[in-house]
């Protein structure tokens, strides 16, 4: 009984994954529910939805309506009505079908023609050596062996391409800093008005006015700079390489540029920190950060430095990631998770038009069929990771 205590805490949730937040919502919509509610009788950007997807939408207004506390009802979280809050009226509807594809599709088991998130690799090559990242991993990060590079913009666009109108939510970042890649100013400018909600994450160490204004003139919706500490010792002690009074001034610097040249750019900002030690404190995160960013928030530590070294476990559940996102590394290489940092799982390589058939290929399919039988232990590595 006590081992299977242990084993369930061992379990890392994939969605939903932050322990403390504090963000806007509210401030500017009250009551969201009743925007939705009115927004949906009027058929308020109804064009814009797939038809396969009006169901979908039903289901949504169903769950937000009849507040079931069933696991695979749909609900707003704050983040979600802060991202609500920034969206135009007429794509709401939209944004929610795509979000309930987000969270409700994984926990379902549902496979839909496309991912419901993509997160593309600008560089998998980082300045930092973070305690709790797979940076940390010698082998992984000795250019020799292959797994460093930064992605040329005809690939990006090529993605890019593929994706507008097939997949609403993307993210910019996986293995390493995506600001390390050369063409990011070009890839963010590319970007502009094609998602719904697009994230890049960024240790802001390289943040400069040229890569403010990229990120603020770009398609960008949510910025999201990675800092796990306000003490600057605890700080450099968890992100080694790393300087708090840089990272800082560079943050202020956004700010600054965002208030004076884009005050009226609904982006989002937000300082999100691993929760790895118990030194981290949030109140002094919150008085740190809160003048400068819009969103605070720590997210639970995945314990993944090496996953390949790593015992097997007793999980068995399946990870929800195989129906929730799909990676695409920086030299075209498709991958199912990124805690599977050197891509023994990879399931093919990106050509165009052909995330949709990698997606529902028989590779991948492969890996799930393992998972949804208890056998995840049979694959690496999977057989020692805790993402349900």
């Amino acid at each position: 009984m006590e081992e299977k205590k242990e084993e369930k805490k061992l379990r890392y949730n994939k969605y939903n994954s932050f322990v403390t937040f504090k963000g806007l919502a509210g401030k500017k919509t009250d009551n969201p529910k009743e925007k939705i509610n009115l927004l949906y009788k009027n058929k308020t950007g109804i064009n814009n939805l797939k038809n396969d997807y009006i169901s979908v939408l039903e289901k949504v207004i169903f769950d937000l309506n009849n507040d079931s506390k069933k696991e695979t009802s749909f609900s707003l979280t704050e983040n979600v009505i802060d991202e609500i809050n920034t969206i135009e009226d007429d794509k709401i509807l939209n944004y929610l079908v795509h979000r309930y594809r987000y969270e409700i599709y994984p926990k379902l088991k549902i496979l839909d023609n496309y991912p419901p998130y993509l997160q593309i690799e600008p560089s998998s090559i980082c300045n930092f050596r973070c305690v709790f990242c797979f940076e940390t991993d010698k082998s992984f990060t000795n250019k020799k062996n292959g797994f460093m590079g930064t992605m040329n913009l005809n690939l990006f666009k090529e993605i890019i391409d593929a994706i507008e109108g097939n997949i609403e939510f993307i993210s910019l970042a996986s293995r390493g800093e995506p600001l390390a890649c050369p063409d990011i100013s070009e890839m963010l400018e590319y970007t502009n008005g094609k998602f719904l909600n697009l994230k890049i994450n960024t240790n802001a160490s390289l943040l400069n006015e040229k890569k403010c204004h990229a990120i603020l003139s770009g398609g960008v919706k949510t910025v999201v700079f990675s800092a796990d500490a306000a003490d600057e010792k605890l700080y450099s002690e968890l992100r080694v390489n790393g300087n708090l009074k840089k990272v800082l001034k560079n943050i202020e610097t956004f700010k600054n540029i965002r208030e004076k040249n884009y005050s009226k750019n609904p982006i989002i900002s937000r300082v999100s920190g691993v929760k790895f030690s118990k030194e981290q404190n949030f109140d002094e995160m919150k008085k740190l950060w809160s003048g400068l960013v819009d969103q605070i928030a720590f997210v639970d530590y995945n314990p993944w430095e090496n996953s390949y070294l790593k015992n097997s476990n007793n999980i068995t559940e399946p990870c929800s990631d195989l129906w929730r996102r799909m990676f695409v590394w920086w030299d075209g290489k498709v991958n199912p998770c990124d805690v599977d940092y050197k891509s023994k799982l990879s399931v093919g390589g990106f050509k165009k038009n052909n995330i949709s058939k990698i997606w529902n290929s028989e590779n991948y399919n492969k890996i799930r069929e393992k998972h949804l039988k208890s056998k995840r232990k049979e694959l690496s590595p999977c057989s020692g990771c805790v993402v349900v």
